[in-house]
């Protein structure tokens, strides 16, 4: 077989392995559809307060609110996936198998993790995000290009935060416990991709630092590319390059990590 097949084939087993979980697809669909009806009505209400805050008229901030619902499982902003899979396969020594096997570890973990985003697009994101549509003025662009734009962007946006989370898991390495790491990741994750509010209304220097940090490639940048609020080359030069930068640091740390071979259990 070759890479490119094995990689897809890795990425289709991620995707099955997600659509087995069909009772916690259907929680999720329902919880991302409250959290969403709860955030919209707060925003709604802060946006009567503070029109255009952070440059989103009303509708815009309401298209935020269900596109972060749609996406929040999708790139795993709070954690799951890779660095969950990972850690415990570092925990029991079970990495020991996956450095014997014919393919480099970090794209079996990143094609397994592309599955994984995928289907919790269109199992878990999909529906909370047309209920919103239905429901609720959105600034939804009526052209295809802008649509295209946007996948491009989400893609970029998969491996940013895969880039992050690959990062987190290879700590255990030295860590030996990913308890506290995993807990810092949620909190950044939820703060500093947007989730509860958008980047661009965070005020002054704080708003320049976390629209610089690589979780704003999460959130915000497919939501300003999908509402035309930024140029999409633009937004996807800044992802690329978070992107590379984060995939480069996981390739340094795995190769560190790897010559270490501490394996906690084994």
């Amino acid at each position: 077989m070759g890479s490119g097949r094995l990689y897809l084939a890795v990425a289709a087993g991620g995707f099955r392995r997600y659509a087995t979980y069909r009772a916690a697809t259907a929680a999720g669909v329902f919880t991302n559809t409250v959290f969403g009806l709860i955030l919209v009505y707060t925003y709604l209400a802060l946006w009567d307060e503070r029109p255009h805050l952070g440059g989103y008229d009303q509708a815009q901030a309401v298209t935020y609110v269900w596109l972060g619902q749609a996406l929040y499982s999708t790139l795993a902003i709070q954690g799951g996936g890779v660095e969950r899979d990972l850690m415990a396969r570092i925990g029991t020594g079970g990495i020991a198998v996956d450095l014997y096997r014919p393919a480099d570890l970090q794209l079996w973990w990143l094609a397994s993790d592309l599955g994984r985003a995928l289907f919790q697009m269109l199992g878990r994101g999909v529906i909370p995000f047309v209920f919103g549509a239905l429901f609720f003025p959105m600034a939804l662009p009526g052209d295809v290009t802008t649509w295209g734009a946007f996948l491009v962007a989400l893609l970029l946006a998969m491996v940013v935060s895969f880039g992050i989370r690959y990062l987190v898991a290879l700590s255990v390495f030295w860590l030996m416990d990913g308890t506290g790491v995993s807990q810092a990741l949620m909190v950044t994750g939820v703060f500093c991709s947007g989730m509860t509010l958008p980047l661009n209304a965070f005020p002054g220097a704080l708003g320049d630092v976390v629209q610089a940090l690589p979780w704003a490639a999460q959130l915000q940048m497919p939501a300003d590319v999908l509402m035309g609020e930024t140029d999409p080359l633009g937004a996807y030069a800044f992802q690329a390059v978070w992107a590379v930068v984060l995939l480069a640091a996981g390739r340094l740390v795995q190769s560190a990590a790897t010559r270490r071979v501490v394996v906690q259990g084994g």
